[in-house]
């Protein structure tokens, strides 16, 4: 990580997150999603990446999943995705992760979540990445529909919605967003 990088950490939300009809859900963790947003975060120095679903299920498949491309066969074929899975981790909940952070900094993150839709009192990806140098922050990511307004409400900062003008679709994969919202975090610095 640059020396003047903010120091920062990213989850992957799969509980509390909504569907499609608003209903809070847990999702499930995808192979994808782990191998291109640990690559995001190691190329745009985080310096951590938690996984957070309280289903130990889905941790055993997690774990399988990091195991190979750590350990087995996965390593010999592809170290450099081997390097970038170092920085996943997995936490059962929000709070869990926070804590791991605070013990590890000494200072409590400043929460900031995303979302596709509009709505008051935003911070652009450029301003936030100032913002960072006076505490660590947790970029949260949520899968589905998006973190439960629950997280969304307890924010430090909401990040404005990923947009061009020139179009009204507004639905990227969150592997996408996590990726576009890094480099503009880290630009904007």
């Amino acid at each position: 990580m640059a020396a003047n990088a903010a120091l920062l950490y990213l989850g992957l939300v799969h509980a509390p997150v909504v569907n499609k009809r608003g209903k809070e859900v847990i999702t499930s963790v995808t192979n994808l999603d782990i191998h291109d947003i640990a690559r995001s975060c190691r190329t745009f120095g985080v310096a951590e990446f938690f996984l957070i679903n309280p289903l130990k299920a889905q941790k055993a498949l997690a774990d399988r999943i990091l195991h190979y491309w750590q350990q087995d066969q996965g390593n010999a074929y592809n170290p450099d995705r081997s390097d970038a899975l170092k920085v996943a981790t997995w936490a059962f909940t929000i709070e869990e992760a926070v804590a791991a952070i605070k013990a590890k900094t000494g200072q409590d993150p400043a929460i900031i979540v995303t979302s596709a839709h509009p709505a008051p009192q935003t911070i652009n990806a450029a301003d936030l990445g100032r913002q960072l140098d006076k505490r660590p922050g947790f970029l949260l990511f949520g899968t589905g529909w998006g973190l439960a307004p629950s997280v969304i409400n307890q924010a430090t900062y909401r990040l404005a919605p990923i947009t061009y003008p020139a179009s009204d679709y507004n639905h990227l994969s969150v592997r996408a967003a996590v990726a576009i919202y890094l480099d503009r975090i880290r630009q904007g610095r």
